[in-house]
């Protein structure tokens, strides 16, 4: 018996054990983890089947933070069902309009995006958003992050592995530039927080009617890390414009050096995340055989190499540029 119809006899025992055996099956397209959707439909009723393999995903983070977001006042689906052991859960259909439908279809941007700002400012200035059992997002974590450029971005783009030396020199630059951001522990970091994770299921003035997705690897540490996550989309073009509005309403009633160490962060960040999704990509390519996701490449780039400008990252510019120098010419 197969892997694959091993699954697909456990989702059956599981639909039925929930009583959605009779329910229609529509699967949905698959994103860039190992988890997978299905829409269950049955007259006057529907939900969502979320399929999370246990070798590759954790169910249970997921619960454990869709409870204490919900307990925070914002909008995730609600739970109906779980198998914890399995890795199924049925959970709560909140339609169709994710901000990336609403923008393709014409929706004017700037009111979501301002809405994603509030999302943001009501998550990092809750008191209680911090005391939840999630890890740091500390040196260790965003290294290990960091590290996917050099060992799938590098080798790919110059055919030949990064040496020990120039790994070093790398991964040294990093320690150095995010010493001070990787000790931040003052937000709950969703660490997926852009428009393909965030849902309309009513207004566009109200926070309670933005939707969260994908949050389930959540962390503690800085604040900047979602806000340039929204505002620097690997995915999307984000214009000036947008950016400073959303800028402009996050940063209303700082103090300017709150403000500019803000925007510290957010290069600090925003160029370790670039990084890291540049290896991402290369990596669902090669070893997972999703090649759609190199077609974001060249955003990326540019992103990184804008970040790169900050002074604190000369050391990692340095680094990247001495390995593959012309990297941002990338095209797979």
């Amino acid at each position: 018996m197969t892997s694959a119809s091993t699954r697909q006899e456990a989702r059956a025992k599981f639909l039925r054990e929930q009583g959605w055996h009779d329910a229609r099956i529509e699967p949905l397209t698959p994103d860039a983890s190992f988890r997978s959707y299905a829409r269950l439909r049955r007259a006057g009723d529907g939900c969502m089947l979320m399929d999370a393999p246990p070798a590759h995903e954790d169910l249970k983070a997921y619960l454990d933070i869709t409870a204490h977001l919900r307990a925070l006042g914002l909008r995730v689906a609600d739970t109906l069902g779980t198998d914890l052991e399995a890795g199924f859960a049925l959970i709560e259909d909140m339609g169709d309009d994710t901000f990336t439908r609403l923008l393709d279809a014409g929706h004017d941007a700037e009111p979501l995006y301002l809405l994603a700002t509030d999302v943001l400012k009501a998550l990092h200035a809750h008191p209680k958003a911090v005391e939840v059992d999630v890890p740091p997002y500390d040196m260790a974590a965003l290294l290990r992050e960091a590290e996917l450029f050099v060992d799938w971005f590098v080798p790919a783009f110059r055919g030949s592995e990064a040496s020990k030396t120039e790994k070093q020199r790398y991964m040294d630059a990093w320690q150095g530039a995010l010493k001070d951001v990787a000790r931040v522990r003052s937000a709950l970091v969703l660490r997926d927080y852009h428009v393909d994770n965030l849902m309309i299921t009513g207004g566009t003035e109200d926070i309670r009617h933005c939707g969260l997705l994908d949050y389930q690897d959540a962390l503690l540490g800085s604040p900047a890390y979602d806000l340039v996550s929204l505002v620097e989309d690997a995915r999307r073009d984000v214009p000036s414009g947008l950016r400073a509005a959303v800028m402009e309403r996050y940063t209303a009633g700082m103090q300017d050096n709150e403000v500019t160490a803000l925007e510290r962060d957010m290069a600090l960040l925003g160029a370790q995340r670039h990084a890291k999704v540049a290896g991402i990509f290369v990596r669902l390519s090669k070893r997972d055989g999703k090649p759609i996701y190199l077609g974001h490449i060249p955003r990326v780039l540019r992103l990184l190499s804008s970040a790169l400008k900050t002074p604190e990252l000369a050391g990692v510019r340095e680094s990247i540029e001495a390995m593959v120098p012309d990297y941002e010419s990338a095209r797979f």
